[in-house]
């Protein structure tokens, strides 16, 4: 049987930009009506209304937000964090600690890719010892042995892949390099920092399957390594060694920000970068419909432009089946382009199957979110 394709058949009807994202005729506003985030076939309905122009949304399907490192309540270890969103290929939570972890901790479940909201620290696993500060992704394999050592109180979003492993995105004609030499991947050292942590006394390892803990002892410390070779290890990145690719002319849609891609969902990073300078390129994110995709998106630091009143350390949910784009003021904001450049840090998970918002996003859950994009 011969491979199917989407059927390829571009139009054009009544009143339209040249090109998409540009040049947007007067009195419109653009739509992008997409499919496969932002990667299938496509359509831009050119509407005289904003299409988030709403006065009223009722039901499950309304934009959420919440703010969760409220919801993070202090633990010893990351099987005890607060769950906030989830879906039977990722589990996104917050976690807090202050004091050094007494025990390691395995994941047999999935890979953990820690997001440090706050804090400084070391962490030590099965293949050696790393700092980390605030804005590392701290990316831990499926069953590597491990445990943190906090200087300062540690925030952190935590998204457990659970079917799959985590990966690089493909960067085609951009080339390996682009958005982040992999070289800036940083791995764990046999320093002599994880030399003196090893010790004869007795140490547990809580090891999660099905999401149920089970608890081996040690009368040793079993992070012992004398040396390690492979090419499957912890890593940590930086969001300041991210590179954002951008266009003067032409607002390039988040997918482009991808950091790592796992089964059925994509982690994105959104960093300070130059705000389009071409008089017909759109300054702000395009109204677009959430077809295909679940969004959730962390804010790190900074002002994220297209948003009223979310601060850092907050996360806005957008379930797939209605239209969504920066809020109004945002957007006259951007038609006046009196910024250059923005200057948010953020976190952002598309997921392809439905994401179920758990109770201690609920209990910190803002209010009149879904209203925030009525014209004032």
């Amino acid at each position: 049987m011969s491979q199917c394709h989407w059927i390829e058949l571009p139009r054009k009807e009544g009143v339209t930009s040249r090109q998409a994202h540009c040049d947007v005729p007067e009195g419109t506003y653009e739509r992008e009506i997409g499919r496969d985030g932002f990667f299938g076939p496509a359509a831009h309905v050119y509407h005289s209304h904003p299409p988030t122009g709403w006065i009223k949304f009722d039901g499950p399907l309304r934009p959420r937000a919440f703010d969760a490192v409220a919801a993070a309540r202090e633990s010893s270890d990351l099987f005890d964090a607060e769950l906030l969103l989830s879906n039977s290929n990722v589990r996104i939570k917050i976690w807090s600690l202050h004091r050094p972890m007494q025990h390691l901790v395995r994941n047999a479940d999935g890979d953990e890719l820690i997001f440090v909201h706050a804090g400084e620290g070391e962490l030590f696993s099965d293949f050696g010892h790393l700092g980390y500060r605030d804005g590392d992704y701290l990316l831990i394999p499926r069953g590597t042995m491990w445990r943190l050592e906090p200087k300062t109180q540690t925030t952190a979003l935590c998204i457990e892949a659970t079917n799959g492993a985590y990966k690089l995105p493909e960067r085609g004609v951009l080339g390996p390099h682009a958005i982040f030499d992999p070289a800036a991947l940083d791995t764990p050292k046999l320093d002599d920092m994880f030399q003196r942590q090893k010790g004869e006394t007795e140490w547990c390892v809580k090891v999660k399957r099905r999401n149920e803990i089970s608890t081996i002892t040690y009368p040793f410390n079993p992070l012992d390594a004398m040396g390690w070779k492979g090419n499957l290890t912890v890593l940590r990145l930086n969001w300041r060694d991210i590179r954002p690719v951008m266009s003067h002319r032409y607002h390039i849609p988040p997918s482009v920000h991808s950091t790592f891609v796992a089964e059925r969902f994509v982690v994105c990073t959104f960093v300070p970068r130059p705000i389009e300078s071409d008089a017909g390129a759109l300054k702000v994110p395009f109204y677009h419909s959430n077809d295909d995709y679940d969004e959730a998106i962390f804010y790190h630091k900074g002002e994220f432009f297209s948003r009223d009143n979310i601060r850092p350390g907050m996360m806005t949910f957008h379930p797939c089946g209605f239209t969504h784009g920066p809020h109004p003021k945002a957007f006259a904001a951007g038609a006046k382009a009196e910024k250059t450049s923005t200057d948010e840090v953020a976190v952002m998970i598309d997921a392809r199957d439905s994401l179920e918002m758990q109770t201690a996003a609920s209990a910190t859950e803002v209010g009149g979110y879904a209203e925030s994009w009525a014209t004032k």
